[in-house]
């Protein structure tokens, strides 16, 4: 019997749980449980005995687990306030989410002021850690930060590698063209036409929305996203479908050259929230954070700054 207990032992650390079990309390327990059975007892009874000893055991190898009494995920936040630094990945190329100042190489935008407000609410200082559309989510899952800001779209797909903050905006996919053009583009129909350049960025939710609704245009995939709507202006392509935020943004960085097509009106619905590991305790207080921060002023101040 003690060697049955001992095979569910070694089948939990398969699972590779990390247990750590006090061996003189299950060893009392196996002493007690054997000087109490009887071996003359019925087959019936023996049997019932052994299910006993198992019951025993896995309630004893849980109970005993650390994740049973404090959820290891909470160790995240732990490690952030103990290290003093909150690591942050941001692709650095999403206005006006998140972009880099070419000049000093810092990073700006409304997701990168909102990520220093999140560090002054935990007392630790904030570490930019660039990435990119196409290594995000391996990024995220090779623990390189603790969370990702920088106009992230919620999709399932992403929630698979992590925990979703509370969704802090509403969002959805828009056609930006040239201004005196930008009456040939108003829906999918106008865009998915063969003459048609549709200029995209690779890796994200903008690459896959143009693929899933697009089969008959011209697709040029640009891998600089700085450098993206130039492309637009100097007529080597015709209108890119990216967020209506960025479409706003762009209008307002290329007056009378870009303009935002029916930005009120986007092809679909999507949210903007901020993409955490899978630690419950970091993304509570990321969500109480924002909670406080849209209640007190700070995330609509911020909004109007960079968005209007």
């Amino acid at each position: 019997m003690q060697s049955d207990a001992l095979c569910l032992l070694d089948r939990r650390h398969r699972l590779n749980l990390k247990i750590q079990i006090n061996d003189e309390v299950l060893t009392s327990m196996m002493r007690y449980l054997s000087n109490h059975f009887d071996p003359n007892v019925s087959k019936r009874g023996s049997s019932l005995v052994k299910i006993a000893i198992s019951t025993i055991v896995i309630m004893f190898i849980l109970l005993s687990s650390p994740g049973f009494a404090k959820v290891n995920s909470k160790s995240r936040l732990d490690g952030i306030l103990l290290r003093g630094v909150l690591k942050v990945g941001t692709t650095g190329d999403y206005s006006p989410y998140s972009f880099k100042d070419l000049k000093t190489g810092e990073f700006k935008g409304f997701d990168i002021d909102l990520a220093y407000d999140l560090a002054r609410a935990l007392g630790v200082r904030v570490q930019f850690i660039e990435t990119s559309w196409p290594t995000l989510s391996e990024d995220l899952e090779n623990d390189r930060f603790d969370m990702v800001m920088g106009g992230i779209t919620v999709t399932l797909e992403r929630q698979k590698n992590g925990i979703f903050s509370k969704p802090y905006l509403n969002d959805g996919k828009s056609p930006i063209s040239r201004c005196s053009e930008s009456n040939r583009y108003v829906t999918i129909e106008d865009i998915d036409r063969a003459e048609v350049r549709v200029i995209v960025n690779p890796g994200g939710t903008n690459e896959k929305f143009v693929l899933a609704h697009l089969k008959h245009a011209q697709i040029i995939v640009w891998n600089d996203n700085t450098t993206i709507f130039d492309q637009i202006v100097e007529r080597k392509a015709d209108v890119m479908i990216t967020d209506a935020s960025e479409t706003r943004y762009q209008q307002r960085l290329h007056p009378s050259l870009l303009c935002a097509v029916n930005p009120n009106h986007p092809f679909n619905n999507i949210e903007k929230a901020y993409w955490i590991q899978r630690a419950p305790y970091l993304a509570a207080f990321v969500d109480q954070w924002l909670h406080q921060a849209k209640r007190n002023g700070t995330f609509n101040a911020l909004y109007r700054t960079w968005f209007r």
